[in-house]
């Protein structure tokens, strides 16, 4: 059987700047928790399309302000998980956020609190959540290029990160 090879062209970022300092408690299948805590989390991308007739996927130095917002977005912020189904938030009058899950009650500023459309605050889920807002700006950026293949990875620690990875069907 002959078979032909495939080419494809991509860019890998991983800038010391794509980084977001946040808060979160992870809830366990059992319904336990970890206690709010925080982690300095690093993102890279790596990013597959066609070569442009100017030898370029996309301009390095226009995919990386996207997500370098993008970063900035989250830092410092408090990440919840909006559509978790027994954590519950509410916007006081007082300018401050309740967040309960179970038990546990928590108040703090609503500006310092940041909910997310995911149901956990895993590194998973902040890829997921990650991946397909990077994919949503960059058609917007970029409406001319197909992203073939995205993949984000958000580091919690060293050497441990949740991964997401969009492929274009062929």
């Amino acid at each position: 059987m002959d078979t032909q090879p495939t080419e494809t062209w991509g860019l890998e970022i991983a800038k010391e700047y794509f980084k977001f300092s946040s808060a979160h408690f992870l809830i366990f299948p059992d319904g336990t928790t970890e206690r709010l805590h925080g982690h300095n989390y690093r993102v890279s991308v790596d990013l597959e399309a066609a070569l442009g007739e100017h030898g370029l996927v996309i301009d390095f130095l226009m995919v990386k302000p996207i997500v370098r917002a993008m970063c900035d977005e989250l830092d410092e912020h408090w990440l919840v998980p909006g559509e978790h189904q027994e954590l519950t938030y509410e916007a006081q009058d007082d300018g401050h956020t309740r967040v309960q899950y179970r038990e546990l009650r928590y108040l703090a500023p609503t500006g310092d609190i940041l909910v997310l459309p995911i149901n956990n605050t895993s590194s998973e889920n902040l890829a997921t959540w990650f991946g397909h807002e990077l994919k949503r700006r960059l058609a917007e950026s970029f409406p001319d290029i197909a992203v073939d293949m995205l993949r984000v990875s958000v580091e919690e620690t060293s050497g441990q990160r949740g991964v997401w990875r969009f492929q274009r069907r062929g």
